[in-house]
């Protein structure tokens, strides 16, 4: 079954494309979700007005992201945890503490894009990157200090 793809599916296109699917993935998944339609004449000038708009809000977004990145470059984030005298941290600095650290410099991120392959378990300057949008990244200096 051809359909024309609304927004973009991992591992099967970008928006706009139209790809060939199983009709049962078409029906019971993609179709329901509004992440396709069916390829028609009518609906390819639909999805071609709909990512139109789509490349000019992505513009204004991404630009609205590198001036994040920027000022996120600029800052960092001290944390302060109980730690052992060889410093390692009783418990750990999760990207969950970084988001409130950053929240509490007025920075509103989402934990969910902060890129943290595992939690800090020990004291030191760590580089952290925050995936602000999919093309733009920033990197954030957080410092693991002993608590007093």
């Amino acid at each position: 079954m051809d359909i024309i793809l609304r927004e973009d599916v991992d591992k099967l296109g970008a928006r706009g494309q139209v790809v060939k699917v199983a009709a049962g993935y078409a029906r019971n998944f993609l179709l329901p979700r509004r992440l396709a339609v069916a390829a028609t004449d009518s609906n390819k000038k639909i999805v071609e007005q709909e990512r139109q708009a789509h490349l000019r809000k992505e513009v204004i977004l991404k630009s609205e992201a590198e001036d994040l990145a920027k000022l996120l470059g600029a800052i960092t984030i001290t944390i302060a945890r109980k730690a052992g005298e060889n410093g390692q941290l009783f418990g750990s600095v999760t990207a969950g503490d970084i988001a409130d650290a950053l929240e509490a410099q007025k920075f509103s991120i989402d934990r969910r894009k902060i890129q943290l392959d595992e939690a800090i378990r020990a004291l030191g300057d760590y580089k952290v990157a925050i995936r602000l949008q999919r093309e733009v990244t920033a990197e954030v200096a957080v410092s693991v200090v002993a608590e007093a």
